[in-house]
């Protein structure tokens, strides 16, 4: 009976291990890349359940959320047009791309190459460049919202942040 004791802890410690890395397993992980989008139209997010490519954050709206679909048809999603940019960035086909905005004026899904872009909207990771189909007072053309995402002149710059919201 001892030399069984020792035996049987060990077989219901296994078990246990077991039993847990199964459960892990079936758990639904994050969508992080969807294949196969060979429509290079906008997929719909699964909210609290789709990561952001770049900050890794869960996406829990669509407001001014962004997708990246490679020649390929393989598409990232984005809580934020400023994440987006700089995840493209560094991609040999970036130029190919097809960039998807959610807007905040219309809630419709474009072009984010054909969308304007406000200065001092709330976005999820507090760049400012809310997306918009229709023009606005103080918007800026997508190039220019690229290039200031990548020199850094956004709102989590202290400097640019005082300029344009005095705070």
């Amino acid at each position: 009976m001892k030399k069984l004791i020792p035996i049987l802890s060990t077989l219901l410690f296994v078990a246990v291990i077991a039993v847990i890395f199964v459960s892990l397993a079936r758990e639904e992980q994050p969508v992080t890349i969807v294949k196969g989008n060979t429509a290079f139209k906008p997929l719909p997010i699964k909210l609290d359940a789709t990561n952001d490519t770049q900050c890794k954050m869960l996406i829990k709206s669509e407001r001014n959320a962004a997708e990246v679909i490679a020649p390929d048809g393989r598409t990232w999603f984005f809580d934020d047009p400023g994440c987006m940019i700089l995840w493209l960035e560094s991609r040999e086909w970036k130029d190919r791309a097809r960039l998807w905005v959610h807007t905040l004026d219309t809630k419709r899904w474009i072009d984010a190459r054909k969308a304007w872009y406000g200065v001092r909207d709330a976005t999820a990771m507090h760049y400012g460049f809310g997306a918009r189909e229709k023009k606005c007072d103080d918007c800026i053309d997508y190039e220019e919202m690229r290039l200031r995402m990548l020199r850094g002149e956004n709102l989590t710059n202290p400097k640019i942040r005082k300029k344009l919201l005095g705070v």
